[in-house]
């Protein structure tokens, strides 16, 4: 098995691609990228050198994704989503030697049009709705909406709003796992 790549696509030397991994028009693919198995790489979608993609990571349209930003398995980033690698950028004075890692945990969403300011780490399973500005670090099933980005409540690992009862127990209605609420973080217990 092998990756493919439209015939529009700039593939780099010295890059890594996974095996079953799909890459759609006008994206590029810079020095240094490791892509992992199972990806798929949307319309004018842009990896810079030293991004390291897990397994089976969606990409949607119109994404730079910049040096600094580690995406774990099974993450998904929405529609033109940005996300960035330097806090204070000035065009006339090079910084790049003060990229920021930005880390994105298995299993997370990152909905359409949303901003990620580097520095920060998107737990397991979180869920930032769409246009949400992320400015701080996300625990792991946390639901982030707004400007600037705000806890909502706390997501199933299938992306369902999860409803705590007095126990602080709550049921996935598609999935039928349980999660416990404790010390305000959430983990999955069945």
């Amino acid at each position: 098995m092998q990756y493919f790549a439209h015939h529009t696509v700039v593939i780099d030397e010295n890059c890594s691609i996974g095996d079953g991994t799909k890459i759609w028009h006008f994206s590029h693919i810079m020095t240094g990228a490791i892509i992992g198995r199972f990806c798929n790489l949307g319309q004018n979608v842009v990896i810079e050198r030293k991004v390291v993609l897990g397994e089976n990571v969606r990409i949607q349209n119109n994404v730079s994704v910049y040096e600094g930003v580690i995406c774990e398995d099974d993450v998904f980033i929405g529609p033109s989503v940005v996300l960035t690698n330097v806090v204070n950028p000035r065009s006339a004075i090079s910084r790049k030697h003060e990229f920021k890692t930005t880390l994105i945990k298995r299993g997370a969403t990152i909905g359409a049009n949303a901003t990620i300011i580097c520095g920060n780490e998107i737990g397991e399973f979180a869920f930032i709705g769409a246009g949400a500005v992320v400015t701080k670090s996300v625990a792991p099933y946390a639901l982030i909406i707004g400007n600037p980005g705000i806890q909502k409540g706390w997501m199933s690992e299938y992306g369902h709003k999860l409803e705590f009862d007095i126990t602080n127990t709550a049921v996935c209605y598609e999935s039928g796992q349980i999660y416990l609420l404790e010390n305000n973080s959430v983990k999955r217990i069945s």
